[in-house]
């Protein structure tokens, strides 16, 4: 309650502000709960769905750590239904794919076979990856969820690669067209956390204090632009 004789003005503008906070809140927990089922049960939908919410462009987003790979041998974690393997391999690397999703890989090894390549897929999860130290030249993942940001993952990331490997992560689109479609799904991105505003300094920082030096850049793509992170290995100070 406010005390008696306060001036109320300054309450207004709170009041959107909490409430655009109070929905971020929201649509976060709707999200992460509506992405678990969309990874496994709801597997099947997962490539009609993510091109309705990027506007087509999500596997053209996805291609845009392509030029960024360093060597021939890649990891690819979190794969989903494999189309960044199916280009990886058609580029000439050597990908292997890891993902925790059953459903996934039945998705995956299906695509897979569609395009006649032989990738290796292992179920597992990336805080605890099943490889050989120094065992790639690159690892990659784009748009991961939650365990990309497990202190875990990065270390098990730090160990597989080799010591002049990159690790390449596409975390996040953003949508610039002025279309009524382009704007809600920007208005969605929003929502679930992946906003513009200061996010390369926070991922940057959140890698180096897991041993990486990461570079950021903004790759556009038609009416979107997709943020590229580039990281190596440095010297973890004790």
């Amino acid at each position: 309650m406010f005390r008696h004789g306060a001036n109320l003005w300054f309450a207004y503008p709170i009041f959107p502000r909490n409430l655009i906070y109070a929905t971020r809140f929201t649509m976060r927990k709707f999200m992460r709960f509506f992405f678990y089922h969309f990874y496994h049960a709801l597997a099947w939908t997962y490539d009609f769905v993510a091109a309705v919410v990027s506007i087509g462009q999500w596997k053209t987003w996805g291609r845009a750590v392509l030029p960024h790979l360093h060597g021939k041998r890649v990891l690819e974690l979190g794969f989903g239904p494999g189309h960044l393997l199916v280009e990886m391999n058609r580029s000439g690397f050597q990908a292997v794919g890891l993902d925790e999703s059953p459903q996934m890989i039945g998705q995956a090894k299906r695509n897979l076979a569609r395009s006649n390549l032989p990738v290796t897929l292992f179920r597992g999860y990336a805080q605890h990856l099943p490889f050989e130290s120094g065992a790639f030249d690159s690892v990659v993942s784009t748009f991961p969820s939650e365990y990309i940001a497990d202190p875990r993952t990065l270390a098990e990331v730090r160990r597989v690669l080799k010591e002049d490997g990159r690790f390449v992560i596409v975390p996040v689109a953003w949508m610039g067209g002025k279309s009524l479609l382009e704007r809600g799904a920007q208005w969605l991105f929003e929502v679930t956390g992946q906003g513009r505003e200061g996010v390369e300094a926070r991922i940057t920082a959140f890698l180096a204090e897991h041993g990486f030096s990461a570079v950021c850049s903004e790759v556009d793509i038609h009416h979107s632009t997709v943020l590229v992170v580039v990281a190596e290995k440095v010297e973890i100070s004790r």
